[in-house]
């Protein structure tokens, strides 16, 4: 469990091909000097297992599965990569739950400065929206963000300095990919609401009053 709120943004040393995924060695001081081999690490939202430490640098394997659901597939040796170790029972919860479980590829369609702020688009599959809500958490890349704006096809973000200044986004703009996972809590909420079949429960108007009292949520 992370919590979307970045401690070192990494350098990607090298990328190696294996016939099960991908090597990868990252060079991160700040997250070695307080890390194991078998840690849990989160890589621009991905959660990966810590495999070995050298020096200032550590390496973690992604499996097939990962690389299909990711942007993985386009990391190059000397990009940065956003970084958060595993959540500790004392830590503080400054974002929100994050499993570092990419449900989505989204796609950068803008970025417009507003004084210090800077407010980025992203598009996602559009029925992944159900999930998206204003003012709800998002996490975008390993980052916790907080939807400012929602379209049929996507959603919107304002950067704050601190923000932009400790993680990748300053090198995101139009076109690009990034990792995107929905909120939890929402996903088990509308799971206990429509049941097992989503599809098949899935009232056409929506999840009103009605379908509320008619399925016993409220009285």
């Amino acid at each position: 469990m992370f919590t979307g709120l970045i401690q070192e943004t990494g350098r990607l040393v090298q990328a190696s091909a294996r016939s099960s995924g991908v090597q990868l060695r990252i060079h991160a001081p700040g997250i070695v000097a307080d890390s194991d081999a078998g840690d849990s690490i989160a890589c621009n939202g991905v959660c990966l297992t810590i495999e070995r430490l050298s020096g200032d640098s550590f390496e973690t394997h992604a499996g097939a599965e990962t690389i299909r659901r990711t942007t993985l597939q386009n990391w190059r040796s000397g990009q940065l990569i956003n970084l958060e170790t595993a959540l500790r029972p004392s830590d503080r919860l400054g974002g929100h739950f994050v499993q570092g479980h990419v449900e989505c590829v989204g796609i950068c369609t803008g970025r417009r400065p507003e004084g210090e702020t800077v407010h980025y688009s992203f598009d996602i599959p559009a029925e992944q929206m159900i999930y998206v809500v204003e003012k709800g958490s998002i996490a975008v890349d390993g980052i916790s963000l907080t939807v400012t704006a929602v379209t049929d096809s996507g959603f919107s973000v304002a950067i704050i300095p601190h923000t932009m200044a400790k993680t990748t986004l300053p090198q995101i703009k139009a076109g690009d990919e990034v990792n995107v996972e929905l909120d939890i809590l929402a996903k088990y909420v509308r799971r206990m609401l429509l049941g097992t079949d989503a599809a098949a429960t899935q009232p056409s108007g929506g999840i009103t009053e009605q379908f509320l009292r008619e399925n016993g949520f409220i009285s």
